[in-house]
């Protein structure tokens, strides 16, 4: 057994969560109401993993955010939050149905005037804009098949010093079965070595939820 990482347990987790950033009750009803779209609540990110992302982003003082994959607008009013009042944070998605959620959410929690939210694919609203800094902090949370190109992209516009993180870096575990070829696992490995090799940044891999790569941009 590693002498360097804890077996990680439910009860165990939530102790973590609880020492963490206090719980908020509309995050709590917003993950209540992603509940209920069954199996695709999946998507939503962990509430420490949230805790983190909000403290990042304040840590850094960042003003301007980009997301790749809002879902249902969890991790977007973790960032959002975290920003200033003249802070902006686009918001990339296809799903009109999820996102009406996330819209509905963002007034709630008092930070839709920080947010972009543009729908249609991501790389395409990203290959529209300036190939210059224009964000200090991104999130990327959404088709596995296309992390290396949205880590690409989103490198790009990432100012010297910034941040990006990568959610679903470890797949339940499954980036070690060498017998799982799937394409979206595939892909989280290749962006995984490609990230890790990457002489533009700083990379440190997070056992967080399902991994969350913490990238620093030289």
């Amino acid at each position: 057994m590693s002498t360097h990482f804890v077996p990680m347990t439910p009860a165990l987790e939530d102790y973590l969560t609880r020492h963490s950033t206090r719980r908020d009750a509309l995050l709590a009803e917003l993950a209540a109401e992603t509940a209920q779209l069954g199996e695709v609540q999946v998507m939503q990110i962990a509430e420490l993993q949230g805790s983190l992302m909000s403290l990042l982003t304040g840590a850094i003082a960042a003003v301007r955010a980009i997301e790749i994959g809002t879902f249902t607008g969890y991790s977007a009013i973790c960032i959002a939050r975290a920003l200033p009042a003249h802070g902006k944070l686009l918001c990339c998605d296809v799903s009109d149905e999820w996102t009406s959620i996330a819209r509905r959410y963002f007034a709630k929690a008092g930070v839709a005037h920080k947010i972009d939210l543009r729908i249609g694919p991501a790389l395409d609203t990203l290959r529209a804009l300036p190939v210059e800094p224009l964000f200090d902090i991104g999130f990327i949370d959404a088709d596995k098949v296309n992390q290396r190109n949205y880590y690409e992209e989103v490198l790009l516009r990432l100012r010297s010093g910034g941040l990006l993180l990568i959610d679903n870096v470890l797949r339940e575990g499954r980036v070690l079965d060498a017998s799982l070829h799937d394409p979206a696992l595939s892909a989280v490995r290749a962006c995984n070595d490609a990230v890790a090799a990457d002489p533009r940044v700083e990379v440190a891999m997070l056992p967080i939820a399902d991994g969350l790569t913490v990238i620093r941009k030289r």
